[in-house]
């Protein structure tokens, strides 16, 4: 294996000029897309080379229920720094599995408290809240999805704002972007170099559903006017317990507001599949796949490569 088995653990750098370039030069949509594609594979490549160097590590603890076979110098002699690095990814790889289970679990249980908060109430596509805190989010439901809006952000909006804010969490709903939310958490929770992907992808969903709601709506002015005054109206905070749920608590949080004002009162951006090459984000994003493609494939060397040396060193 090699070095190769190390690659994909720092291969999540190769992302980075990408995750702050999309954001200002892709559409939205291709920019939630390319992140989410990316931060997902690099983080199962990472995931498996570091269960790949704890079998090694694990093969080398007293009294480990493996093969005797796996603790042979052959085997160790396909890792660089077999003592160290086996060794350490035991520890590593507990707490990243762990890390991602309890971020499931929330996200699980979040789901059920907010399902079970509405149960008794019609089953309607949208939720009116009597409380006097501002706040809307998107709750995806299977077969039930919901907007809940409170009464006190729906008194502050006029009748077009009002539609560009349903216009906007349905937009959350249509595209799924739960999904992608989801998926960017997990992968920066496996591995930390794929923080600012995430971070990146917050803001491209918000701005995704943004330009869905222009375009439903037919005025950037009316949603960027509505984005504003939910913000002002909220003060800022994110809607308890719901955000990490959803995510979506960005139509009436403080955030990156006044960049998503800026961007719907500039003409829409071009709705471009892949970026040319010879700009400075079309070389980021091919920086990026590049990248990908060689944590992969590094990855699968690394994982056949070891499955050989092991069958070869267990006895028959």
């Amino acid at each position: 294996m090699g070095v190769f088995v190390f690659l994909p653990l720092v291969l999540p750098l190769s992302a980075w000029p990408v995750a702050r370039l999309a954001e200002l030069h892709l559409h939205p949509r291709t920019a939630t897309r390319l992140l989410t594609a990316v931060a997902t594979v690099m983080a199962l490549c990472s995931t498996l080379c570091l269960a790949l160097l704890m079998v090694v590590g694990t093969a080398q603890l007293p009294g480990n229920p493996l093969p005797d076979g796996w603790s042979d110098a052959e085997v160790r002699a396909a890792v660089p720094y077999d003592e160290i690095a086996g060794k350490a990814a035991i520890p590593t790889l507990v707490m990243v599995l762990a890390v991602c289970g309890r971020t499931l679990w929330r996200h699980h249980r979040v789901a059920r408290r907010a399902r079970r908060a509405l149960a008794a109430l019609p089953s309607r596509s949208v939720v009116v809240l009597p409380e006097e805190k501002p706040y809307a989010y998107a709750l995806p439901g299977g077969h039930r999805d919901r907007v809940v809006v409170t009464t006190s952000l729906l008194r502050g909006l006029t009748s077009p704002e009002r539609r560009a804010l349903f216009a906007h969490e349905r937009a959350h709903l249509t595209a799924a972007h739960h999904r992608h939310l989801l998926a960017v958490r997990l992968a920066a929770r496996a591995n930390p170099f794929l923080r600012p992907l995430r971070t990146t992808v917050v803001y491209t969903t918000e701005r995704w559903a943004d330009e869905d709601a222009a375009r439903t709506v037919g005025n950037r002015t009316v949603v960027a006017r509505a984005i504003g005054k939910a913000a002002l109206l909220s003060g800022g905070g994110p809607v308890p317990g719901f955000a990490t749920f959803t995510g979506f608590a960005g139509f009436a949080s403080a955030g990156p507001v006044p960049r998503r004002v800026a961007a719907l009162l500039r003409p829409a951006p071009a709705a471009r599949s892949w970026p040319s090459v010879f700009t400075a984000v079309g070389l980021a994003a091919w920086g990026a796949a590049v990248g990908t493609l060689v944590s992969a494939m590094s990855s699968a060397n690394s994982a056949v490569t070891m499955v050989l040396i092991l069958r070869a060193a267990t006895p028959l």
